[in-house]
């Protein structure tokens, strides 16, 4: 370009370097934003299957520090009123430990001594109850008995192809008393210096990141304390009522179905439903449809009663999430780690939430009062 013209040599490339930012600004909205949101996601995603893929090696450690954490939470009440009665900090721990230890053997025995008997039969109940079951499908919906029992005959050879690998099963049994083990040290460990470990990593953050991070944590546990404790009430509270009604329905093997009902309110949703749905097939086995279906009306009755009356009262605001969320959350653990995925996604979803939300909350209100200095 020449002097004499009135322009500068430098503009003919500050045009082509602001080509890209004008391409980008000529498009409509709509398509960044989706182009924005699809690179987040990708990345997102990209970052949980990381992240599944490593739980998925360590799986016995995540467990084993997820019930530990868990227990810790449900127990530190008690170390802080063995604490108040003056008792040193690691006697006050292996109290509290050797308690949760004589409480659950306890349990275990009395459980098994009145229920031994019935788990065998507790079988033959479901098997007669599903067969029930079949009779009812083919008198009321377009289904043939053919199609139904080949249908049910696949399902059965596809489980009988599952075959069992005795190695496989000796390793698992393994891994499950070594985590087991693992997380009643872990668990000794974090009730007696939990708080001195959790101070150590607060003085390695520095200035406003350290109050950032000590309030998510406190927000973190008392989130994973409420949970724990109103989890396990709750759970309690729904076996006595089912079982009760159960009783009164002369429904047999009460206490075996009460007990699943106990176990299954520890998963969310999906645990109530399977327990409800095989006390209903006993009932209906044992005393034919009237009794499922007042036993149906009671197990309907208590969940009602639990999620639009205890859980508001015993689970605080803050603990509670959409069921989608825990439908999800559920899903994503069964898929991850089983069994025990589905028992630890909702309590690590509910703390990762009121954590992310603990920190937002904090850095707006450091923004607005710089806003305002």
């Amino acid at each position: 370009m020449a002097a004499g013209d009135g322009g500068h040599p430098s503009d003919e490339t500050t045009v082509r370097g602001a080509g890209p930012r004008q391409t980008w600004a000529a498009l409509p909205w709509l398509i960044r934003s989706a182009v924005v949101w699809s690179a987040c996601l990708v990345v997102i995603a990209a970052g949980l299957y990381l992240l599944a893929q490593i739980t998925l090696l360590v799986t016995p450690l995540a467990i084993a520090v997820a019930a530990t954490l868990f227990l810790a939470a449900l127990l530190d009440p008690v170390r802080l009123a063995l604490r108040r009665l003056r008792l040193p900090g690691a006697l006050a721990a292996l109290l509290t430990v050797l308690l949760l230890l004589g409480i659950l053997g306890g349990v275990g025995i009395l459980v098994w001594s009145l229920t031994a008997d019935q788990f065998s039969e507790l079988g033959d109940e479901l098997g007669q109850g599903l067969e029930r079951t079949r009779d009812f499908v083919i008198s009321t919906l377009p289904v043939t008995e053919e199609q139904l029992d080949g249908l049910l005959a696949q399902l059965r050879q596809t489980v009988s192809q599952q075959e069992v690998d005795p190695i496989a099963s000796a390793r698992t049994v393994i891994e499950v008393a070594g985590s087991a083990l693992l997380a009643l040290v872990l668990l000794f460990f974090l009730l007696k210096d939990g708080r001195e470990m959790w101070h150590w990593t607060l003085r390695r953050a520095a200035g406003r990141n350290r109050e950032i991070a000590a309030e998510a944590g406190r927000v973190g546990w008392r989130t994973l304390g409420s949970y724990s404790r109103g989890t396990m009430l709750i759970a309690a509270i729904d076996a006595i009522g089912i079982g009760l009604a159960l009783v009164l329905l002369r429904v047999p093997l009460a206490f075996p179905l009460a007990l699943i009902t106990f176990i299954g309110g520890f998963v969310p949703i999906v645990g109530a439903t399977v327990a409800g749905a095989v006390a209903v097939l006993v009932a209906l086995a044992a005393n034919g449809p009237t009794t499922a279906l007042l036993t149906l009306a009671a197990v309907i009755a208590v969940q009602q009663m639990e999620g639009n009356l205890l859980e508001p009262l015993v689970m605080k605001r803050q603990v509670r999430l959409h069921p989608a969320v825990i439908l999800i959350a559920v899903t994503a653990g069964t898929l991850v780690a089983g069994i025990a995925g589905a028992f630890v996604a909702v309590p690590i979803t509910a703390v990762a939430w009121r954590v992310i939300d603990s920190v937002q909350r904090q850095r707006q209100a450091a923004a607005a009062t710089g806003d305002s200095a």
